[in-house]
């Protein structure tokens, strides 16, 4: 059988309840770290049980945007996951209705509080 093809998306979604900081500017400064690790944890099973699970792969949080004069975090991520023909078909529509749905309309990620109009997915 052919192998899977591995496949990309973006998510981008921003924090109304984190400050931006210069250290989000610089990818290893440990905040920077401490939040990209908090953030996987808390996306990575909400696309786990969206409708691509079975061949979700993972996100990494690439970078850190200030929004609204540093009073938000924006952040933007790449997901993966595998393109099989016996695996569910990546619908862009599908996983930010699932993704908006799993974050209360797009409100609450754990302990951040994220802007409505936010969410991007991007196949």
């Amino acid at each position: 059988p052919p192998l899977a093809r591995k496949e990309h998306f973006t998510v981008n979604f921003t924090m109304t309840n984190l400050l931006y900081t210069s250290a989000f500017g610089n990818p290893n400064s440990k905040k920077s770290i401490a939040t990209k690790k908090a953030l996987t944890y808390l996306v990575d099973p909400l696309l786990q049980k969206s409708s691509i699970g079975p061949a979700y792969i993972g996100c990494k949080i690439t970078s850190f945007r200030s929004e609204k004069g540093r009073d938000s975090t924006a952040v933007n991520a790449i997901c993966s996951y595998r393109e099989e023909p016996s695996d569910p078909k990546f619908s862009r529509e599908t996983v930010y209705r699932e993704l908006s749905n799993m974050t209360n309309g797009v409100t609450k990620l754990g302990h951040y509080s994220l802007n409505s109009q936010s969410l991007y997915v991007n196949g």
